[in-house]
């Protein structure tokens, strides 16, 4: 049993360092992207085509984009790439804290935020005077913050402990982990591969009018909603724990109840990102989206 519980942790460590502050590491935002691609309108699907097809122009050879899958994940890989694309880090999230009321005001100013740049990046894709690049680069950014705001933890912390990546915990057997990887990879895999896996089995179980229903709302709506499951499911299971006050126990983390228990909670946040991401992108390419900004 020590032997497999090592073995585990030596993988865990692999796949962390392989993915370096990857939301959702790979499976997860791909899934998105592909329920988003399936749910949009066929001149959407034409529109998004059309810009992938000039991914040459992005100059990132080791990071692809020439579908909306290696799109959602280029935002991440061109982290690789030091201080070309540095300026997009604070995007990726919103740091609000779960035990105050909820204002993302302050981790937002100056647009410096994730809600932010999802407003601004459908804004700019739905521009059609922008040149190719600026409009592709805001498809792939657009594609990947939605998938980011439906992580829960990339719309809240505790006590500051950056979106849970403070936090250590196990998963199963497997130590020296922490929250925030948890729910970016070891659980979203284990969620989006359960039966019926994929992005087909996850819209399987829905109905146009239901998945109608999951599209409604802003983007500081999905954030909210996002960050009340951080405060009402992520951080009390892993700590078996009120998420306030903020309490962090020496074996914090979930077990395999635990993990069956939140398998649909990941899944419902999974397919929800898909569904809102194909409306503002039908939005997007059918003029729809009001070109002014929000924020100064």
């Amino acid at each position: 049993m020590i032997r497999i519980r090592l073995l585990l942790a030596a993988l865990a460590a692999l796949f962390l360092s392989a993915s370096p502050a990857a939301a959702w590491w790979e499976y997860g935002h791909q899934t998105v992207a592909a329920i988003a691609w399936l749910e949009v309108t066929p001149q959407t699907r034409a529109g998004i085509d059309r810009l992938l097809r000039q991914s040459k122009l992005l100059d990132t050879p080791t990071c692809p984009a020439r579908t909306i899958e290696d799109a959602s994940v280029w935002p991440d890989c061109v982290k690789t790439l030091g201080d070309r694309f540095s300026y997009a880090y604070n995007w990726h999230f919103v740091d609000i804290d779960v035990c105050k009321p909820f204002d993302p005001k302050g981790p937002c100013a100056g647009g410096n935020c994730v809600i932010s740049q999802i407003e601004r990046n459908q804004r700019l894709l739905a521009n059609p005077k922008l040149n190719p690049r600026e409009r592709l680069m805001a498809l792939i950014f657009l594609v990947h913050f939605v998938g980011d705001l439906h992580q829960p933890l990339h719309a809240s912390e505790r006590d500051g402990d950056q979106g849970g990546n403070r936090l250590k915990v196990h998963y199963g057997a497997m130590p020296h982990t922490n929250l925030h990887s948890v729910w970016d990879g070891l659980l979203a895999d284990r969620a989006i591969s359960t039966p019926p896996g994929g992005a087909k089995g996850l819209l399987s179980g829905t109905t146009r009018e239901s998945r109608a229903l999951m599209a409604q709302g802003s983007v500081t709506d999905w954030a909210k909603e996002s960050w009340t499951v951080a405060h009402d499911v992520v951080y009390p299971t892993a700590t078996h724990a009120p998420a306030c006050p903020a309490t962090s126990p020496a074996d914090a983390g979930l077990d395999e109840a635990d993990i069956q228990k939140l398998v649909p909670v990941l899944r419902e946040q999974v397919l929800k990102g898909g569904v809102r991401l194909a409306k503002m992108l039908d939005d997007a390419f059918a003029g729809r989206v009001n070109l002014k900004p929000r924020y100064k």
